[in-house]
């Protein structure tokens, strides 16, 4: 399903582009999207205050706006922080489906511990968490690492009492996820809010109308450009594509909060509990790409580094080698949960490739 060309499927008809509307590109407007990407068009004249440059990427002076998120010195701080760390006490409660658990641990910071339904979902964490640093893009979310439960461990023996009661099975291999405070629920924004939820065609939304919007919703913008695109990559349902499936049933869903997606006081957008994507999304591609392919076709500005290092893994091929070898050199664990598999591999170049084709056709436009 993720190499069927430009087809959207059902879902063509119900949603259109945000920020341009592209029709399936044809190999002529690829090849020429591909060589036109890297070129400089001239600028918008002097005195206009576009947020767009060069047709399809986020000013420079916008993207500096965007609130830092997690900073890499950070995350690695607080990840060998919590591996080093005990875990002092679990809590129910925070941290989503009953199976997980909110510890403290002894270094005083927090974290949700995770237990997968089955072994994918974790794996699924992971691999998304690692495949957000190849795009560029961990910042987003927040530190993550894998834990092995060992109830006569050093890292448990705190909570053995605890670890007994939870069901938890001996040798599980869990995520630890930094906790963050005050995050706060986060409604899609126009046009996949109101007007989806009212059922209405969504209309795309040119550059002239951008440079009205107020700051706050363009800084918004282009992190969920970054959010859509990776979503798509990795086959994420359990996010916005999960309020458009509910449409059907309940027309006012995007007006409420969408799912595993948050915002921290400085307005940077928290992508939470990956766990559907790669593995897990993988197997449901049938489902659900007639939700993602729209969706991702319903953006045409990006990031421009984004777009670049998709450039780079669609030239190279290199997707599933670039995350093997940032997983195993980040991750020490890996090796409990493995790695993708030839087909997923494979499906994952091929969304690659898909997404480097849509980009290169919004330049063509």
């Amino acid at each position: 399903p993720a190499a069927r060309g430009e087809s959207a499927g059902g879902g063509q008809k119900t949603f259109r582009t945000l920020l341009a509307v592209p029709p399936a590109a044809t190999d002529r407007e690829e090849r020429d999207g591909e060589e036109r990407l890297a070129v400089t068009d001239s600028q918008p004249p002097a005195g206009t205050a576009s947020p767009v440059e060069r047709g399809i990427f986020w000013s420079r002076e916008l993207e500096e706006q965007v609130p830092p998120g997690f900073a890499a010195e950070e995350a690695a701080a607080w990840l060998s922080a919590a591996r080093a760390a005990r875990v002092a006490s679990l809590e129910r409660g925070g941290c989503g489906r009953s199976s997980n658990r909110l510890a403290r641990l002894s270094d005083g910071s927090r974290a949700c511990v995770r237990y997968g339904i089955n072994p994918e979902q974790i794996q699924g964490e992971a691999l998304s968490y690692h495949l957000a640093g190849v795009l560029g893009m961990q910042e987003r979310l927040p530190p993550m690492a894998l834990a092995l439960v060992e109830t006569r461990g050093r890292q448990w023996e705190p909570v053995r009492e605890e670890l007994r009661g939870s069901h938890w099975a001996e040798g599980a291999v869990v995520s630890l996820t930094r906790w963050v405070d005050n995050l706060t629920a986060v409604v899609a924004p126009a046009p996949w809010g109101a007007e989806a939820g009212a059922g209405r065609r969504l209309q795309p939304l040119s550059a002239g109308e951008l440079v009205g919007l107020p700051p706050s919703q363009l800084v918004e913008l282009v992190q969920w450009s970054d959010l859509i695109l990776f979503d798509y990559l990795t086959a994420n349902f359990d996010r916005l594509v999960s309020n458009l499936f509910s449409l059907q049933w309940d027309p006012r869903v995007m007006r409420r909060a969408t799912s595993n997606l948050l915002r921290a006081p400085d307005g940077g957008l928290v992508f939470m509990d990956n766990e559907a994507g790669l593995v897990h999304g993988y197997r449901l591609l049938a489902m659900w790409d007639p939700y993602n392919e729209p969706l991702l076709r319903s953006v045409c500005v990006f990031r421009e580094g984004t777009a670049r290092r998709v450039a780079e893994l669609h030239r190279r091929r290199s997707a599933a080698a670039e995350l093997r070898r940032r997983y195993r050199a980040r991750e020490p664990l890996w090796a409990r949960l493995g790695f993708l598999s030839e087909r997923q591999a494979e499906l994952l170049q091929a969304r690659v490739d898909f997404v480097h084709r849509h980009i290169a056709h919004c330049r063509a436009q």
